[in-house]
């Protein structure tokens, strides 16, 4: 699942959905690829973690320097943990690195191996909140690419939830990493934080996409 820009164009999606995106939570934020494209829309603040420390690099030269974005070298989950076993690959620039196992990915994507693990540290998102002097009220939108790893995340994140709007996903039908949350149960666990899907696209494959959760 590897792209450069996602499959849903947020361009539409801004204007169909009269999207009023004030702060922006970027969650697997890699290089942060869609900063600027975040910054037209209105986005005034970015919150940005990314816990590969070879990405993590690159992600500081891009957007290290501005004074609207908070960059956090760490990664996100259901609880504060350290040493979690990350699979990382290089053939796609660290884009498929994931907390889980991959499955599907290594059939679907042959040239992707994954052939390293590194140990990173984790926190919730809530703990996150709770631990620092970051104003949760400046993001109103989570948009995440984790890998399969998302319901994980949001578990961790019941607090931080209430003063979403938007949420913009990575979402599976197959298992793509092991045990990897499906659309279903994202749907089902949003849905009790009143999001409601509304838009979703699927990559070639059908078996991974993007999608749009609105509250």
């Amino acid at each position: 699942n590897d792209r450069i820009t996602m499959i849903l164009d947020i361009n539409k999606l801004v204007k169909e959905h009269n999207m009023n995106i004030t702060g922006v939570i970027q969650i697997g934020a890699h290089y942060g690829q869609e900063y600027e494209e975040f910054c037209s829309y209105g986005a005034t603040d970015f919150l940005m973690f990314e816990p590969i420390p070879s990405s993590f690099n690159v992600l500081k030269e891009h957007v290290g320097d501005k004074d609207n974005v908070i960059l956090e070298n760490i990664a996100l989950g259901p609880t504060k943990k350290d040493g979690c076993k990350m699979y990382v690959e290089t053939a796609n620039r660290g884009m498929s690195c994931s907390l889980m196992k991959p499955m599907l990915h290594l059939e679907q994507y042959p040239n992707i191996t994954f052939d390293s693990t590194i140990e990173v540290n984790q926190t919730s998102l809530d703990i996150y909140f709770n631990e620092t002097d970051t104003n949760i009220n400046k993001y109103n939108l989570i948009n995440i690419d984790v890998q399969g790893y998302e319901l994980e995340v949001f578990k961790g994140a019941v607090e931080t939830l209430k003063t979403i709007d938007y949420i913009m996903t990575e979402v599976n039908r197959d298992e793509v990493y092991e045990n990897c949350a499906k659309i279903d149960q994202l749907d089902a666990f949003l849905s009790e934080y009143q999001f409601r899907r509304v838009e979703t696209g699927w990559s070639s494959s059908g078996t991974w996409g993007d999608a749009l959760y609105i509250k």
